[in-house]
């Protein structure tokens, strides 16, 4: 149970300072742009060396699939940490709504920092987009955590920054989720369209995922058979 709350707390924890930055910075500048990048980069970053040694700090379901698909997590475990993240982000949603409320600085987002299909050219096109992104984020996970080849320590870091970069190209099209528990809290605080277009950003994400684990698993078949 410890790690599917660490979970909870670390999706918590990135919503709310990722998404937060997006409401009261703004996205639609590009000093906004790059201060949203880098928040959720950083929370990333300062979760990863938080509860990374409990839950191996996943805090993204989309991650969670490929780890589970690469063999390194039982499904059962898997299962724990998704309800442990969508709770930490759906609190997260409402710690927001309750800011927007409270707190004089306007919701520049208009919608809590929720996702959106209409830049990308409609929900196909967001779902391409977020396919993509997602494929490349949880591929640099899934390289950068392996027991053999990985980062080691330096992981968390490089995890961090793969997200800033995602996030500076997506932001504009989608809002960047790469993330179903990200997008899952704020959407169903903010409803209306945010809501209506929610399965883009749980889909994408999580075929983006699955298919990281196969190409993982593609890379490290070849190594073993040039260990043999």
């Amino acid at each position: 149970m410890k790690k599917y709350f660490a979970e909870m707390v670390g999706t918590f924890v990135l919503t709310l300072l990722g998404c937060g930055t997006a409401m009261f910075l703004g996205c639609n500048t590009p000093a906004g742009v790059v201060g949203t990048a880098v928040a959720f980069g950083l929370a990333v970053v300062a979760m990863a060396y938080t509860i990374g040694g409990i839950s191996g700090c996943h805090i993204n379901p989309a991650i969670t699939l490929g780890v589970a698909l690469s063999g390194r997590m039982t499904w059962k475990d898997a299962c724990g940490y998704w309800c442990g993240q969508v709770i930490g982000g759906i609190i997260a949603g409402a710690v927001l709504l309750l800011l927007t409320n409270v707190v004089a600085a306007p919701d520049l987002t208009g919608g809590l920092g929720t996702n959106g299909v209409a830049n990308a050219g409609g929900p196909m096109g967001a779902c391409l987009v977020e396919l993509i992104a997602t494929f490349i984020f949880v591929l640099v996970v899934l390289g950068t955590t392996d027991a053999k080849v990985g980062a080691g320590n330096l992981a968390g870091l490089a995890i961090g920054l793969s997200l800033i970069l995602i996030h500076l190209v997506c932001i504009n099209l989608t809002g960047t989720s790469v993330n179903p528990a990200r997008s899952i809290g704020p959407a169903i605080f903010a409803g209306g369209q945010a809501l209506a277009d929610l399965w883009v950003f749980i889909v994408a994400p999580l075929v983006g995922g699955a298919l990281a684990a196969c190409v993982w698993k593609g890379f490290s078949c070849e190594k073993c058979a040039k260990e043999a």
